[in-house]
């Protein structure tokens, strides 16, 4: 596959600025440990970064899922001025990529700082889009999000992101404890308007 490399936008809402999402740098070490501090993001996520050099290895394998071609994932930042990155606010990733393979995965957090203000679903929005117009050549036709059923906020984060509900998971333990939901969305299938 071919090198990737993108920098997407969200636009800004009425209670919230535009977003930036940018692949991850080695400058965000220690802003992401401060973002792992917080309990809520440790307990839905897989990874743990618990230092600076956690971060930074944490860092370095997102930069060779670029280098790949299989992983994509993005800082998500709140955007100051027009083109310039203000605080990191989440993350946003497009992973299992396989040429040829029809469906891949996405996953996303969010910073405590800026839940409950819409920037999951624009980020995720964003994400999908540029999954579906800047890969087309390799065969990709599905996003595959996945959640724990006691996930409720990405429960919504799905449904304002235009990825239905599909069906029930058995658990799969160690990293879906319980039961899950599969939401899907396909390529060319327009997401119904949704309030942020």
């Amino acid at each position: 596959m071919e090198k990737i490399d993108a920098l997407l936008e969200a636009a800004a809402t009425p209670s919230a600025p535009a977003l930036i999402l940018r692949p991850w740098d080695s400058a965000d070490a220690a802003d992401l440990v401060a973002l792992y501090r917080d309990d809520a993001l440790r307990r839905w996520t897989s990874a743990t970064v618990n230092d600076e050099a956690g971060a930074a290895r944490w860092i370095q394998e997102e930069r060779r899922g670029w280098d790949r071609g299989d992983r994509f994932g993005f800082a998500v930042v709140e955007s100051r001025t027009a083109g310039t990155d203000g605080g990191l606010a989440g993350h946003v990733v497009l992973k299992n990529v396989v040429p040829g393979a029809s469906s891949a995965e996405v996953g996303y957090w969010t910073a405590a700082h800026a839940r409950g203000r819409g920037v999951a679903p624009r980020a995720l929005r964003a994400l999908t889009d540029w999954a579906f117009t800047a890969l087309p050549g390799t065969g990709l036709t599905r996003l595959e999000l996945l959640h724990q059923v006691d996930n409720t906020a990405s429960c919504r984060v799905a449904e304002k992101s235009g990825y239905a509900f599909a069906s029930l998971l058995s658990p799969a333990p160690p990293t879906f404890p319980l039961a899950g939901h599969l939401h899907v969305r396909t390529r060319g299938q327009l997401p119904r308007p949704a309030a942020e």
